[in-house]
């Protein structure tokens, strides 16, 4: 058994397909394989279940997954920090989010984290949902997450930063855009409406509205989103960014509906007291940045 093995390990019970594994990786399938199969032989145990579209860990599977977790990716952690000190850095500051919350959330506190820490490397990994973003924290690939609360977490310190606001986006010329706010029962009679189809907020508005009032669309992200509603090309059902600026897109509108409750935005880390001061820093210059004026 070697690290390797189980960090392809890892990457199958995660992707649940060794196709998408060697895609990643830019290996070979039989190579993936063989990574799995030697595990199988040193423990004389079934990790994976076959199915007709991928593969699911066994109970072993699960159980040497999760140990795999946290045990490489502290040591891949501990190796990316020594390689820094050995080039003569100060330290890494490593955080995952998406790719929107990036852009809307942390432009002023990555800057001046720059001037504070030239020395010090801010890595950042952007994820599809929070789910996926928690992934990072336990496999230790991430020190802190921006994510979506939506209740406690188990093994997670969690604190909440702001309560957002959920809107409907429209172009400025939609029959929409003049309306001061929307109830829930409307929007199941307005059409045309998109919403970002692997977020963890779908589930939360799911809870509030049932599947049937959710709009039947769906694009990747929310800035995706944003856009096309921008455009006039369809309306969109968003988290309202802090401290939007409206002069930045003319031609948007955003409708509250003030029925629904927000989504909350907030830090996750798996212990805030294990956290290096460069991380805490950054944490607390986004959470500045997030409830600041302009």
């Amino acid at each position: 058994m070697t690290l390797d093995d189980l960090r392809v390990f890892v990457e199958v019970c995660e992707r649940g397909s060794f196709t998408a594994v060697a895609r990643a990786l830019s290996c070979s399938q039989s190579a993936v394989s063989q990574h799995v199969r030697r595990l199988e032989r040193e423990f004389g145990l079934s990790l994976l279940e076959r199915r007709p579209r991928g593969v699911l860990p066994t109970a072993a599977g699960r159980l040497l997954r999760d140990a795999a977790l946290a045990g490489v990716g502290r040591i891949d952690a501990a190796a990316l920090q020594l390689r820094a000190l050995a080039a003569g850095g100060v330290g890494e500051v490593r955080v995952s989010s998406g790719a929107a919350t990036i852009r809307h959330f942390m432009p002023e506190a990555i800057l001046e984290m720059r001037r504070r820490h030239p020395g010090v490397q801010l890595t950042l990994r952007t994820q599809p949902t929070s789910r996926a973003c928690l992934t990072d924290l336990a496999a230790n690939r991430a020190d802190i997450a921006l994510i979506t609360i939506s209740g406690p977490i188990a093994d997670v310190e969690l604190r909440p930063l702001v309560d957002l606001q959920w809107s409907l986006a429209v172009n400025r010329d939609d029959p929409m855009a003049e309306r001061a706010s929307l109830s829930t029962a409307e929007l199941a009679d307005i059409p045309n409406i998109v919403l970002p189809t692997s977020s963890s907020s779908r589930g939360r508005l799911e809870a509030v509205l049932g599947e049937d009032v959710l709009p039947s669309q769906a694009v990747s992200d929310w800035d995706t989103a944003l856009l096309l509603a921008e455009l006039g090309v369809s309306r969109a059902v968003v988290a309202t960014v802090p401290r939007w600026a409206p002069s930045a897109h003319p031609a948007l509108r955003l409708v509250p509906i003030p029925e629904l409750p927000g989504p909350t935005a907030g830090w996750a880390a798996r212990s805030w007291a294990g956290l290096e001061p460069h991380t805490v820093e950054f944490a607390e210059l986004v959470a500045r940045q997030m409830a600041g004026p302009r």
